[in-house]
């Protein structure tokens, strides 16, 4: 009898460890909305050709979707905000974007223009303006001064001509004084002699 009660007690403790060690096996609820109509479609009792399922069951799934459909409504409209704000910044971006591409146009033309007497003028057009009136004045300079050395030397040489003159015309009034004298002695001596004769 011993053997007996010591089998039985062995078959026992042997079902008891099996069995426990069927319950520490982890039991995994689906997590997705999905696996949870799969597995309520499991667990269900089939009536006909109808499924029938445990109303507490039904509640916990209808919460389950009711919240998932919550958090995706919500996910949306974050997701809408997060949009609209991208939208918004996207938009001043292009916006700030163009006024810089404006004030970079502007400081070039700026910079590749200068204002002549009010009027904005290319560089091109400014240098050319420049050069042309640096020029024109360096050739009136040259003209004058062609003018002033001609006009000197012409004085010059009217110069030397007035005292060539003035040499020559006091030469014929010296010679002309000594004829004059000469012919007043003549006209005297003359006089003379018929005062005398």
């Amino acid at each position: 009898m011993r053997l007996f009660i010591t089998v039985i007690l062995l078959i026992l403790l042997s079902n008891s460890v099996f069995a426990q060690t069927e319950i520490t096996e982890p039991i995994t609820e689906p997590k997705t909305i999905e696996g949870q109509f799969d597995k309520m479609y499991r667990i269900s009792s089939t009536y006909q050709t109808y499924k029938v399922i445990d109303k507490d069951a039904f509640l916990v799934l209808k919460n389950n979707v009711l919240d998932s459909i919550k958090k995706t409504k919500k996910a949306l409209v974050e997701l809408e905000n997060l949009l609209k704000e991208e939208r918004e910044t996207i938009a001043y971006l292009n916006e700030s974007m163009t006024k810089t591409q404006l004030e970079l146009e502007n400081a070039l033309t700026k910079e590749d223009t200068i204002s002549l007497l009010g009027i904005p003028l290319s560089k091109l057009t400014y240098n050319l303006i420049l050069w042309t009136i640096i020029i024109g004045l360096a050739g009136g300079l040259g003209f004058f001064v062609f003018k002033f050395f001609r006009s000197n030397v012409l004085t010059k040489q009217a110069q030397e001509n007035l005292i060539t003159v003035e040499e020559e015309f006091e030469a014929y009034r010296k010679k002309a004084i000594e004829r004059e004298q000469k012919l007043r002695r003549q006209l005297q001596d003359e006089i003379n002699k018929h005062r005398n004769s």
